[in-house]
């Protein structure tokens, strides 16, 4: 993932010192973030930088650890340095939202498709626990059971786990039927629903829940950002190998 910053310094801060991330380099007004292998994070400031809404982009990027216990180190270190931030269950996943001091929207979580599944059917999206009960999916996530995973000699103060990863992106579109069109009709993600009533699509590959979540609540139509406007930059989609890569740049050199 890669964010256009007001002020690289506090945010290297921020991803450094509250959420764990590693600094890989730094050369002027960029910098490179992540648990140690590939860059997770890219930085670039540029100046007088604006906040904008009612605009499309970013709505959040996901940080997805390997486990509960590494979830709970990271939210516990927001609770102890008092992040203000959203423990939630969706059932399938365990998560947490905050924003970062540009206000762009952070999602940090983990699998437990052991809890339940949810489904997108008929324009609908529903939760179901492993017991068959419903839920609405967006449930107060039971903290307490979250820290049962931690151990004694836990530090909260440690960098991210070498194997944690950008899970999914989540945007901001105008236009969800546009938005299928582009992310599954030309770059190849399979469609995995779209809950018109939540004005929401999820597009994914292998069967993934989501690699991509598409919205439009930020209003049907909204222009894209200005270009001063802080956040999303750009974001990277790693195939699997060379010969995907072509094909996708084919379809959209042809389009």
């Amino acid at each position: 993932v890669s964010l256009t910053v007001a002020n690289l310094e506090n945010q290297l801060l921020f991803y450094q010192e509250v959420l764990g991330f590693q600094l890989h380099w730094r050369e002027g007004n960029r910098a490179g973030l992540g648990a140690g292998g590939s860059d997770l994070l890219i930085l670039t400031e540029e100046p007088n930088l604006k906040k904008y809404r009612g605009v499309t982009g970013l709505y959040h990027f996901a940080v997805l650890f390997p486990n509960r216990r590494e979830l709970a180190r990271a939210v516990a270190r927001l609770f102890a340095l008092k992040i203000r931030n959203s423990p939630t269950d969706h059932i399938m996943t365990k998560t947490t939202y905050l924003d970062d001091p540009e206000g762009n929207g952070i999602e940090l979580y983990c699998e437990s498709p052991e809890d339940g599944s949810w489904t997108m059917k008929d324009g609908k999206y529903e939760t179901r626990r492993t017991d068959g009960s419903w839920s609405d999916g967006r449930e107060p996530l039971d903290v307490e059971a979250l820290f049962a995973h931690l151990k004694e000699d836990d530090k909260l103060d440690a960098s991210i786990p070498p194997e944690t990863r950008v899970g999914h992106m989540h945007l901001h579109v105008r236009d969800i039927p546009e938005a299928l069109d582009f992310y599954h009709g030309l770059i190849g993600f399979d469609v995995m629903g779209h809950a018109k009533e939540f004005q929401m699509a999820f597009v994914s590959a292998g069967g993934y829940h989501h690699h991509i979540g598409l919205n439009t609540w930020q209003g049907v139509g909204a222009p894209p950002p200005p270009s001063d406007a802080v956040g999303l930059r750009h974001f990277t989609i790693d195939f699997a190998n060379q010969q995907v890569l072509d094909e996708v740049v084919a379809r959209v050199d042809k389009a």
